[in-house]
């Protein structure tokens, strides 16, 4: 359905049991909050929203399964990355974004001739963006997906080229931001626009209450 923001939560997400190798019980109180994510876009969200927090990137093998849907890859992959840096008497939030198009997932480009190979595919067209967001606390963790639709205007090669150019695209999934340079692409977007940023706040205060937790107690 156009103009809404699909939320998907995989089956252990509210589970009052902990599955194996997810967190234990945390200290109670306001807990430090990790962002687990070296995203600058990430960070400014939550800047945004005047909260403390530490940034602790990741390491998790981002590898999507053979025929994996995207709305399940970048769920898998925030779990995996909020599990990664949870530690006792912490709150850890992470996050995966994907573009999806033609039934392809496009993530980072991995050189400026990709770039300009998945900028041309979305060029006129809609496109899904799909952000998976998880929070770890207190045995267990919480999570869910934004799916979002974003249309591009019709560009022509030579702006294609330059756009690229500005190396805007090199560390973006669909290799475009929805804030940077290529803002002036998008004629419409239909769901969270924060979302296609890499971190829809609104479900990312979603999952604090269904974990016990007051998003604002962070506020520094």
């Amino acid at each position: 359905m156009l103009g809404c923001c699909n939320t998907h939560k995989s089956p252990d997400s509210f589970a009052s049991s902990p599955p194996a190798n997810t967190c234990d019980n945390g200290a109670m109180g306001t807990l430090p909050l990790i962002l687990a994510s070296g995203s600058p876009r990430r960070s400014e969200l939550l800047h945004r929203l005047q909260l403390r927090f530490e940034v602790r990137p990741p390491e998790v093998d981002e590898s999507r399964e053979p025929d994996e849907h995207p709305l399940r890859y970048v769920e898998r992959v925030a779990r995996s990355k909020a599990r990664g840096e949870w530690r006792s008497g912490e709150v850890a939030i992470a996050a995966d974004t994907t573009v999806s198009i033609d039934g392809l997932v496009l993530g980072k480009p991995t050189s400026t001739d990709e770039a300009i190979d998945m900028v041309t595919r979305l060029s006129g067209r809609s496109h899904r963006v799909y952000t998976g967001v998880a929070i770890c606390h207190d045995g267990g963790v919480y999570s869910t997906v934004e799916r979002t639709v974003v249309t591009f205007v019709e560009l022509t090669p030579a702006e294609i080229k330059a756009y690229v150019a500005t190396g805007d695209p090199m560390d973006k999934a669909g290799s475009y931001s929805i804030q940077g340079p290529s803002s002036v692409f998008i004629s419409r977007v239909e769901g969270d626009p924060f979302s296609v940023m890499g971190l829809p706040l609104a479900a990312t205060r979603r999952l604090f209450s269904q974990a016990g937790l007051d998003l604002w107690d962070h506020r520094s």
